[in-house]
């Protein structure tokens, strides 16, 4: 565990304001299935995606691996789970992605895998308790969120800044939670390492199935966090 894959990824320059260092871009599934998803995630691994975080809560573990089956095996190694961890005994997948549905339990079957561990924080307090093994925590909702509605923005710019000067967001900290290309510029003076994106990259794309507006769209996300 702990294997700080991103370090990996990006040669990172922190610096106490998040001026000068690659930010980085998780993209996070749609809870629904949509027809030809594994062609459109196939594309935004082609164009450069990271990570992918699958996060279906309502789907079976057979539909969950019928997903995987149909992503290139090749880009099995950027996937994240969200469930159904007994997965990554079938597929040489990322890591896994601890929530308020899932607890990871025994890790005893996993830890000659080198997975990536994160989870999901909703509060300051909860980044601090952390375990010191996780690779990078998930905090939201940093604005209103696109994908839920009426999940409002949880913290104030105020509560950030303070948050930022005592430490408490670095690399290790993603924003999710509103995440947009306009965005993103505002989250990087609080020092996040990156963010995590749904709604804006997805919103329409299940229904009108435009792969050159979906490509676009990361593009443009893709280019704000360099």
């Amino acid at each position: 565990m702990g294997c700080n894959y991103f370090e990996r990824w990006y040669g990172i320059n922190d610096d106490s304001c998040g001026f000068g260092r690659i930010m980085r871009l998780i993209v996070i599934t749609t809870e629904r299935f949509f027809d030809r998803e594994a062609d459109a995630v196939c594309q935004l691994f082609e164009n450069g995606l990271e990570r992918l975080h699958l996060r279906k809560p309502c789907a079976s573990i057979d539909e969950t691996s019928r997903l995987i089956e149909q992503i290139d095996a090749a880009f099995h190694p950027k996937i994240v789970l969200h469930d159904h961890y007994e997965l990554v005994n079938s597929f040489r997948l990322a890591g896994i992605h601890l929530n308020r549905r899932n607890h990871f339990g025994d890790q005893s079957s996993y830890e000659d895998k080198a997975l990536t561990l994160s989870c999901s924080c909703h509060s300051f307090e909860e980044v601090a308790i952390c375990p010191a093994n996780l690779d990078y925590v998930f905090l939201s909702p940093v604005f209103d969120s696109i994908s839920k509605a009426g999940y409002k923005q949880g913290f104030t710019a105020e509560q950030l800044s303070d948050a930022r000067n005592r430490g408490m967001l670095n690399e290790r900290v993603i924003a999710l939670g509103g995440m947009t290309a306009e965005s993103i510029p505002a989250i990087r003076v609080y020092g996040f390492g990156g963010v995590a994106v749904l709604g804006s990259l997805w919103a329409g794309f299940a229904a009108d199935g435009n792969t050159g507006g979906l490509l676009e769209r990361f593009g443009k996300l893709k280019t704000k966090c360099k």
